[in-house]
């Protein structure tokens, strides 16, 4: 499992890209940018449609902010695409199909007792270090905004006390 301030760990998974593409990526791509990759459980449940809409929603923002978003489950790309075609439509950000379940063992977020990953957030600096993560109870949703909120924080380079957000005072050291 990755650690704050240490380099992600490294990998190329099949996705779904541009609505309905399949298309390997790597995390070594988006060096040079901030990567927000999330876990989710699986496609055709509950809680998951409303955090993927909920980032499709905030991602213009996340642009604005120079970052991009990838999204993972233990499901294969072609069930992502059914899902994506029938009930999300396009989210203009790339589900990787995790069905070996690397990713999510990788990252630390793979219940392995029930073959799914947990609601897991990391956001990964341009030089590929993980500099934010948090792990969610599978009924528990998170929340684009507060991801958002993180970043932010994250890039402003200073010292951010609870609650901050843009435009507040930051905390002197």
């Amino acid at each position: 499992m990755p650690m704050i301030g240490q380099t992600a760990p490294q990998f190329t998974a099949p996705a779904v890209v541009d609505g309905g593409e399949f298309k390997d990526i790597r995390l070594a791509d988006y060096k040079g940018k901030w990567t927000v990759l999330f876990f989710y459980p699986l496609d055709f449940t509950f809680v998951c449609p409303t955090e993927l809409t909920q980032f499709r929603e905030a991602l213009p923002q996340f642009k604005d902010l120079g970052a991009e978003v990838i999204g993972c489950s233990v499901d294969s790309v072609h069930s992502h695409r059914k899902w994506i075609k029938d009930d999300l439509e396009d989210l203009g950000y790339p589900l990787i199909g995790d069905i070996t379940k690397r990713v999510s063992r990788d990252f630390g977020v793979l219940l392995e007792d029930a073959g799914i990953a947990t609601r897991g957030t990391f956001i990964i600096d341009p030089e590929g270090v993980v500099q934010y993560m948090g792990i969610h109870n599978l009924s528990v949703g998170r929340d684009a905004g507060e991801i958002l909120r993180v970043l932010q924080g994250l890039q402003s380079g200073e010292l951010c006390g609870a609650g901050w957000k843009p435009g507040d005072k930051h905390v002197s050291a």
